[in-house]
């Protein structure tokens, strides 16, 4: 049986959270289609499920991997996330990708306090136990979080699916480096900052997927999707973000940046332009090849372009130009 992609030079694109629905599976073919390597879909809390988006779009393409990013480890019991994961790695062998997280505090809490007093703790407990039960192996023992001992499952994927922790902290990309096939990062994931992950992470073998805001100006000289992309950039600098803004060499101009806007928005607005295109991957097709070759040398073995603007089909388009190869 085919064994999962995980050659590196990699480059994925994100089925966007807000997609209307009629333009989903149309998305998702289309990405196939133009070349990419991954499509990677999200679950955030209120908007769609990351399992059932995977299994439709899984179903609507033959050939592209489907990452899903992340499953949060406190809102689905392990044996049940492991039981969906299997069946969809069974259905569709060598094309499944599943990310595993923390997940957003402020959403857990809001889901009925499932943030636990050791995060790591459950990610450790759960992430062991994941990749076991993927394996048709009996749980581990009861845990501190994670009580699976004595589960089995019956019917298990021929090709078991990697699972990367979408993690920030040094603790837990360490962990990553441990237990898991790698790391999901975050955008903005310059390469920077997945040098420094991968040394945390501590091995040079495991997959490493980045996440980047994108976009790309096909006929211009890239100054219009530099700026189409700003808006995608708003949250960054916020203190989740620190691991991603310390590795940069303009970190103190950009803490000082920040701090002198009065919100996000705005710093986005007037950040120096050669900000942006470190932070993104974006300019004229060129330019955007440069930027996902540079993250690919300085580590990752998939990026993932995350389109911005309010015509996510036109984006796809544009974005393509920017694959390797499309010179």
């Amino acid at each position: 049986m085919t064994s999962p992609d995980t050659r590196p030079g990699r480059v994925g694109v994100m089925l966007p959270r807000d997609l209307p629905v009629r333009q989903v599976l149309p998305y998702a073919r289309r990405a196939e289609e133009l070349g990419f390597d991954e499509l990677w879909v999200v679950e955030d809390l209120g908007w769609r499920g990351g399992i059932a988006q995977a299994a439709s779009v899984l179903a609507a393409t033959r050939r592209i991997t489907v990452g899903i990013g992340i499953l949060p480890a406190g809102a689905r019991n392990v044996c049940f996330a492991a039981m969906e994961l299997a069946t969809l790695a069974q259905l569709h062998p060598g094309r499944l990708t599943a990310g595993l997280g923390h997940g957003m505090r402020e959403w857990m809490d809001q889901a009925g306090g499932a943030w636990p007093a050791s995060p790591l703790t459950l990610l450790r407990e759960y992430t062991t136990a994941l990749r076991a039960l993927l394996r048709g192996e009996q749980g581990p023992a009861d845990g501190r979080y994670v009580r699976c001992g004595g589960v089995r499952l019956t019917e298990i994927p021929d090709v078991v699916p990697p699972v990367l922790l979408g993690v920030r902290g040094p603790k837990s990309q360490a962990l990553a480096g441990e237990l898991a096939d790698g790391l999901l990062l975050a955008e903005p994931a310059a390469p920077g900052y997945v040098a420094a992950s991968l040394e945390h992470l501590g091995r040079r073998d495991a997959q490493v997927v980045t996440y980047d805001v994108a976009a790309v100006d096909p006929d211009g000289d890239g100054t219009a999707a530099v700026e189409r992309v700003r808006a995608g950039l708003s949250a960054i600098g916020e203190p989740d973000w620190a691991p991603h803004i310390e590795p940069l060499p303009f970190a103190a101009e950009f803490r000082a940046h920040r701090a002198a806007s009065t919100d996000g928005a705005e710093f986005a607005r007037t950040m120096p332009a050669e900000w942006v295109r470190a932070l993104a991957v974006t300019g004229t097709p060129d330019q955007a090849r440069a930027a996902i070759a540079a993250r690919h040398a300085a580590g990752a073995t998939g990026v993932v372009l995350t389109p911005v603007g309010s015509d996510p089909l036109g984006a796809l388009e544009s974005l393509a130009r920017a694959l390797p190869g499309k010179e």
